[in-house]
């Protein structure tokens, strides 16, 4: 079947056969019944395309288009989108209308995105992956060297020689590896399907090693490769593209899935002693590091950790879409490794989801781990133009022996979430800038802004901004449903100002009126009668420069009036102490504290208990009429409810791995309506494996997000506590 060769005119003709007419979608091929998934059906500019099953809980949609459509998705699941919608990546714009179990979005031209509901991509969640394309190219003239793969369905890999060309045409599925093989000169072009799903232990780290129909596309002693529109999807635990001593490689348009319970060992790309490689207009989900550099892998014993490896560098990545559920964006290094590197940049590109917890290391934008007699140069390394949606921290950098030298940041926009985990540098480490990262609309000037760590390591240098500032104010601060809002840029010479305002409104200009005609949030997630938008600025100059500013803007369509307190009142909030061992944060309203206390903020004093969950109770003191948002943070799990709602619940622990202690750091997020006075305040958290106290932090009128000062604090000044109340309930006195 592979020598099989059909009419290139015939195959192009067969590609676009289906074209809605006066419209911009065009069909692609169906997908195999092997693939088909129920879990979500989807309609573009009103036609059905079908959904596959990825691996794991995650799915996917192909399709091309020529201009804007029109997306419905509708979830088997019944409520499946009650708890929201979130759509990445973030600077789209993008969001959804939702009628029960279908939402529609409108979606400008070719992208690629990943649907969910609002921070939930861990391992386990349901996702669905879309990729909207460009009309496939037509086949390449027929030749001698030239294979042209007709749809269909093959269970066998593809083993290309020197000097091949494969054409594998959309709706050709091959489950099985993509092997270059000590090749050279080889190209493998169309939209075809590799679907990786092998051998390996699941509970075990082979996924390592250099073997044939070891990974879904694997090269071993290749040059000048070319990978052009191919989907790689990975059902087992293995790395998913893995190079080793090979070079010159082209990526483009490559999508690249994986799925792993486990949740480890699973990395989207590995540059082993490789180098000269370009991988652009790419999507990459992994389970593990999605990019990782590395001069050699042969094992875990020390014998093969410390033996020295091939140089890595010149590789390029940019205007990609990269995605994690765990570990790092880019990881280079490891303990006891020997290898040099240089020449590697980041850039122009959207980071999803960026890792969750720890390795030994924290997980991080970049983990560079070079401990335990690790050795090596390693300089130049560039990070530059990126957008962070979900994300842990920004960079985790050590190297003892030799050095890291010259390490740029550069335009770094996180756009709607805090840093979960500290940065942190040590050792042998010069060089390093940080130029124009940026936290909504703060821009980090000292260590304290990202927040950063140099240890032993030479001082960051935080550079002055040369381009454009994106920066804007809001008025009114307090922002209420279907009421006249200005945002005015602060001016720019020569610039041009591009506003997205969260609800899928495009606006341009230096100062703009918007109204916002409800309160449910770009997330779809504003369930207490207030919802956050996600605004945001775009500033481009003539030499096209830009900058980029977010903030979050809460619409409030339902107001919650202070508290009339009675009764002496004393700073700081009351806490019960309730000893137990749970996996998940319990009930605490069918149980009663074995003492209480008062603290001066969210910290209790749980007199040697080490398993246990606590409660806290008071009122917090809102100093104006606005909408609030209260960021929660928490490793074992925690809930904040104020007023009787609850506005943030992190989700179950996460453990980290490799060994490291603790569980990962969890986010939630909510937003309310608050009148200016007291409003009743009630945090429960659970200690299981980690012993920090939750991190509470709020933004609203005239109050940048920070964390919540304990002056904001106050409770009854009596013995007992206010009782915990059942989600919803309004606290009560015992």
């Amino acid at each position: 079947m592979l020598g099989l060769r059909w009419s290139p005119a015939l195959l192009f003709a067969l590609q676009i056969s289906i074209v809605h007419a006066a419209a911009s979608y065009v069909a692609s091929a169906p997908v195999p019944p092997e693939m088909r998934s129920t879990a979500f059906t989807v309609k573009v500019d009103g036609q059905a395309v079908d959904v596959a099953h990825a691996a794991a809980s995650y799915e996917y949609v192909s399709f091309d288009t020529t201009g804007a459509v029109t997306v419905e998705i509708t979830a088997a699941e019944p409520g499946f989108w009650d708890r929201g919608v979130d759509i990445e990546p973030w600077r789209l714009g993008i969001r959804a209308e939702r009628q029960g179990q279908t939402i529609r979005f409108k979606l400008a031209g070719p992208a690629k995105l990943s649907i969910s509901r609002p921070r939930d991509f861990l391992n386990h969640a349901q996702m669905l992956f879309l990729f909207a394309g460009t009309p496939a190219a037509a086949p390449p003239k027929a030749a001698e060297n030239v294979h042209i793969i007709a749809p269909g369905v093959y269970h066998e890999s593809l083993n290309p020689k020197s000097g091949d060309v494969y054409y594998l045409s959309p709706g050709s599925y091959f489950f099985g590896s993509l092997n270059f093989w000590r090749v050279h000169d080889v190209k493998v072009l169309g939209r075809g399907t590799i679907v990786y799903d092998g051998p390996q232990n699941p509970n075990n780290d082979d996924g390592w090693m250099q073997k044939l129909d070891w990974h879904c596309i694997d090269a071993m002693e290749a040059k000048n490769i070319e990978v052009n529109g191919v989907t790689c999807i990975l059902r087992s635990r293995t790395w998913s593209i893995q190079m080793k001593d090979s070079s010159h490689f082209l990526f483009d348009d490559i999508r690249v899935i994986g799925g792993n319970p486990g949740n480890a060992n699973q990395d989207g790309m590995d540059w082993l002693g490789s180098s000269d490689g370009l991988v652009r207009n790419s999507f990459l989900r992994a389970s593990d590091d999605v990019i990782a550099l590395m001069g050699n892998w042969d094992g875990y014993t020390d014998a093969d950790l410390v033996r020295p490896g091939k140089e890595v560098h010149d590789i390029v990545v940019e205007h990609s879409v990269l995605s994690t559920s765990i570990s790092n964006v880019v990881r280079a290094g490891w303990p006891k490794k020997i290898f040099n590197s240089w020449n590697f940049t980041l850039r122009d590109s959207d980071v999803l989801h960026g890792g969750i917890g720890a390795c030994g290391q924290t997980f991080g934008l970049l983990g560079f781990w070079g401990a335990q007699g690790s050795r090596g140069d390693h300089n130049n390394y560039r990070f530059e133009n990126l957008f962070l949606d979900n994300w842990y921290s920004l960079l985790q950098m050590e190297q003892r022996a030799e050095s890291l030298r010259n390490f740029t940041f550069k335009n770094i926009w996180a756009l709607d979430q805090p840093p979960l985990a500290a940065s942190y540098i040590s050792g042998n480490v010069t060089g390093v800038v940080l130029d124009n990262v940026k936290y909504g609309q703060k821009v980090a000037a000292t260590n304290a802004d990202v927040p950063l760590s140099t240890d032993d390591a030479q001082p960051v240098k935080f550079a002055v901004a040369t381009g454009p500032v994106a920066e804007f104010s809001i008025d009114p601060p307090s922002v209420g449903k279907g009421e006249p809002v200005t945002f005015e840029a602060k001016e720019q010479p020569r610039a041009e100002y591009t506003w997205m305002f969260g609800d899928g409104a495009e606006e341009h200009g230096r100062t703009v009126k918007h109204v916002f005609t409800d309160a449910d949030g770009t997330d779809l997630d504003g369930r207490n009668g207030a919802g956050r938008f996600r605004v945001l600025l775009r500033v481009r100059d003539k030499k096209g420069q830009e900058d980029w500013a977010s903030q979050g803007v809460v619409v409030v369509g339902h107001w919650m009036d202070a508290l009339t307190t009675a009764g002496p009142i004393a700073t700081g909030l009351g806490f019960g102490i309730y000893p137990g061992t749970w996996t998940e944060l319990p009930d605490l309203s069918a149980l009663k504290p074995v003492f209480t206390g008062d603290a001066p903020n969210l910290n209790a004093n749980a007199q040697g208990f080490t398993g246990y969950a606590v409660a806290w109770d008071g009122y917090i003191d809102v100093p104006v009429d606005g909408g609030y948002t209260f960021h929660l943070m928490d490793r074992d799990g925690a809930r904040v409810v104020i007023d009787g709602v609850e506005v943030a619940k992190t989700g179950p622990p996460f453990a980290q791995v490799c060994g490291a202690p603790g569980n990962a750091m969890r986010y939630d997020r909510g937003a309310l309506g608050l009148r200016a006075g007291k409003h009743s305040l009630h945090v429960e958290e659970l200690h299981e494996a980690s012993q920090a106290a939750p991190r509470l932090l709020w933004e609203g009128p005239s109050i940048p997000m920070t964390d919540v000062p304990a002056a904001a604090f106050t409770h009854l000044r009596q013995d007992s506590v206010i009782a915990a109340p059942a989600p919803g309930a309004a606290p009560k006195r015992k």
